[in-house]
């Protein structure tokens, strides 16, 4: 049980160190950062940023080997109603509901970040 509980608080420190390079990454390419790990009570969404004229929706995910798949695909189908859930809620709390919006997917893979725009 112990090892167990390890591996989540690892899981979460290694989510969070992906989490800032890709925000480093992203404002290196001109986003604005307007939100970390925003939450409400549907779920998260790991970053919201402005770019042009848009809002963006990214969820992140990083894993040290593609062993188990590519990180990607871990953003299923239902993970991507729930972002779309989360992000409905964060725009009408910020008067934003006629915000052109997209939801990108972040992919940490060893030290290779892929960002994939308009994913979902």
């Amino acid at each position: 049980m112990e090892i167990i509980k390890g591996n989540k608080t690892l899981n979460t420190i290694k989510g969070k160190i992906g989490e800032s390079y890709a925000v480093q990454y992203l404002i290196e390419q001109g986003y604005e950062i307007l939100e970390r790990n925003y939450k409400n009570k549907i779920g998260e969404i790991d970053i919201i940023a402005k770019y042009e004229n848009r809002i963006i929706f990214i969820e992140v995910k990083a894993r040290a080997t593609a062993r188990f798949g590519y990180p990607r695909e871990a953003v299923n189908y239902y993970k991507q109603q729930k972002i779309k859930n989360v992000a409905g809620v964060y725009l009408k709390s910020k008067h934003m509901s006629d915000a052109y919006i997209r939801f990108d997917v972040i992919e940490i893979l060893a030290d290779e970040i892929t960002h994939i725009q308009a994913a979902f």
